[in-house]
């Protein structure tokens, strides 16, 4: 029986490397969490890291460039995430301290 090759588009590529890069978090545990092989993952970082900034995982259409308000919103929330994602990892920390198990 042959095995189907599965296909991903480039939003999904993209979006799988930016929890790589922008989390930190190791391609092991990011493509264990998307299903996939920590090989195919790593090889689409490696092309992420390559590309020229303006270049990378550019769309095929020719999309309009984003308003201004619309970025400083979307680093404002990336901001907000990164927070967020402290307080979280603080509290986990603080019940496995007071529960007397810690991981």
């Amino acid at each position: 029986m042959e095995r189907q090759r599965r296909s991903f588009t480039e939003e999904y590529k993209r979006q799988a490397v930016e929890l790589v890069v922008s989390s930190r978090r190791s391609v092991t545990s990011v493509a264990k969490e998307l299903g996939l092989r920590d090989s195919v993952l790593r090889r689409w970082v490696d092309k992420f890291r390559q590309e020229p900034a303006s270049a990378a995982w550019r769309p095929t259409t020719q999309a309009s460039p984003m308003p201004a308000d619309q970025a400083s919103e979307i680093a404002r929330l990336r901001q907000e995430n990164e927070r967020l994602r402290m307080e979280r990892d603080i509290l986990k920390k603080s019940i496995a301290i007071f529960a007397g198990t810690r991981t």
